[in-house]
């Protein structure tokens, strides 16, 4: 259970996990028949990340066979860092997370999540980011981006949205994906209106996996991405209620004009 007290203006919003008895967090490695899900009924996609494997100590194991069968038949892998210092201090804190992720790195195909997730989860820093990340440098998050990349080969795409919450109800609001040498930036969307933040990061990662699993281009994909994930914090809760011609409005510049 996740509860959330949405921000306003100068209240940030605050976020509160309950993993006490959930249960996914009592998986353990062999639970789950993963030959058949991708060896018999080849699923395309495996998506995980950080929130999964810091449900309890036996969650990484679960992800980490997962990744490497899924590996073995050609599955696309994702992984959202989600770095949640709430969650992680229980069973070893960052220190712990950075051990965990960076095992599990090896396997990632897509690996997406924000500077913040990057430098918790995996120890790179953003250069000139102040505590408050309050600077969307492109230039600098390039080249923490290509450190990635470099230590981890596998990446064949590194994904990162860029927020500036200049308060809980307005943010500046992009993406970057970076993949085969280039980095392809979303449409930047400063001084963007937020009812409910929650839900956006989850919200640009599959729609940046839509666009690549429907063929289209890296430009189209973080442009997806981008563009769900502001439409994600136009509604409550962290599950989008949008379809798939909204965000296609919103691609194309579209307006918050009344449909009738």
């Amino acid at each position: 259970m996740n509860f959330t007290e949405r921000g306003f203006g100068v209240r940030a919003a605050l976020g509160c996990s309950d993993r006490g008895n959930t249960a996914v967090s009592q998986l353990k490695a062999g639970d789950i028949d993963w030959e058949k899900i991708f060896g018999e009924e080849g699923a395309r996609w495996l998506h995980t990340g950080g929130i999964f494997c810091a449900l309890s100590e036996t969650t990484p194991d679960v992800a980490k066979e997962a990744m490497e069968i899924a590996k073995k038949h050609g599955t696309i892998i994702s992984y959202d860092l989600n770095y949640r210092d709430s969650l992680w201090k229980a069973i070893g804190g960052q220190a712990k997370a950075q051990e965990v992720n960076r095992d599990l790195a090896q396997y990632v195909d897509v690996m997406i999540g924000n500077e913040e997730d990057f430098t918790a989860c995996l120890g790179y820093e953003v250069e000139g980011q102040d505590e408050n990340h309050s600077k969307l440098d492109i230039v600098n998050f390039e080249k923490m981006i290509r450190r990635a990349v470099a230590d981890f080969p596998n990446f064949a795409v590194a994904a990162t949205t860029l927020r500036n919450a200049k308060t809980a109800s307005v943010n500046d609001w992009g993406a970057v994906c970076f993949t085969e040498g280039q980095l392809h930036q979303a449409i930047m969307r400063p001084d963007l209106d937020i009812f409910d933040r929650v839900g956006g990061g989850d919200s640009f990662a599959s729609g940046l996996i839509y666009g690549f699993l429907t063929g289209e281009s890296p430009e189209w994909a973080v442009n997806c991405g981008a563009a769900h994930g502001a439409l994600a914090m136009t509604t409550p809760g962290d599950t989008t209620t949008v379809g798939l011609a909204d965000v296609l409005r919103v691609m194309k510049g579209g307006g918050a004009r009344v449909a009738r």
